[in-house]
């Protein structure tokens, strides 16, 4: 089975081996018939792909899970959101489909909720941003520090709205869509690029959510479902009406 959760609020904190252990936990209170690895160790058949960063909040993470029993996706849907704790929401459930769901994550589409930056500061930058024909940018990763562009990851970019505080102050909300590469641009690497060629310099930490990943469509930058085609052959474990190609949505991540 592919499965489509939720990671909200404070569960954005949690680092990927928290959730992987909150998952766990939840299969076995639900009573979920997990498959088991043979060997001297036994693990859980699940698969994680494309998860989001730690700190950044989401509603398009993925994993993939072996049973090893029959279970319709309905129910494995509904007895596994209830037993995940708050800010861990199990939205879809489908049977798996031939062909693996990692080639179908190319590109994953991003919201950035930019504290203490005005929209028009926002626009200028995201337009200096575009215009230029790379955006070096450098993080450290699993294999050390790396140096890359994070123009070239981006696809499209813009200012999408203006949120509005408690305190009446306007900031800014950029939507971008990004093709995932090696290494990974991530969301806070566009915001690094942002401040190296226009100087945008948020006072406070963007709040970054994920609003979708799957196939992308090469001739509009949109993104697919990446479980349209397993839907397509058990029809029966979706939470809700299906959904647009590429969501519109603000997601909620207080």
């Amino acid at each position: 089975m592919r499965v489509r959760y939720a990671k909200r609020g404070r569960m954005r904190f949690a680092s990927h081996r928290d959730i992987a252990r909150a998952l766990e936990r939840a299969l076995r209170r639900a009573e979920v018939p997990v498959a088991f690895s043979a060997g001297f160790t036994p693990h859980p058949k699940i698969s994680y792909t494309g998860a989001a960063p730690t700190g950044v909040a989401s509603e398009a993470e993925y994993f993939e899970l072996t049973l090893a029993e029959p279970r319709d996706p309905g129910q494995v849907r509904a007895r596994l959101d209830a037993a995940m704790p708050d800010g861990l929401d199990v939205v879809e459930v489908v049977g798996a489909s031939p062909g693996g769901l990692a080639d179908r994550l190319e590109a994953s589409e991003w919201q950035v909720d930019m504290h203490g930056v005005a929209p028009d500061d926002a626009e200028q930058a995201v337009a200096a941003f575009l215009a230029a024909d790379a955006v070096e940018v450098e993080r450290l990763t699993k294999k050390g520090r790396r140096r890359f562009d994070a123009r070239a990851a981006v696809l499209r970019m813009r200012v999408d709205g203006r949120g509005t505080t408690e305190q009446d102050e306007t900031y800014a909300i950029l939507r971008m869509v990004v093709r995932h590469t090696t290494p990974a641009v991530r969301p806070d690497d566009v915001v690094t690029g942002l401040r190296q060629v226009a100087g945008l310099a948020p006072p406070s930490s963007p709040v970054m959510t994920r609003l979708a990943q799957g196939p992308l469509d090469e001739a509009s930058d949109a993104i697919a479902d990446p479980l349209a085609a397993d839907d397509q052959a058990d029809p029966d474990g979706r939470a809700g009406p299906p959904r647009p190609s590429s969501p519109t949505r603000s997601s909620p991540h207080a």
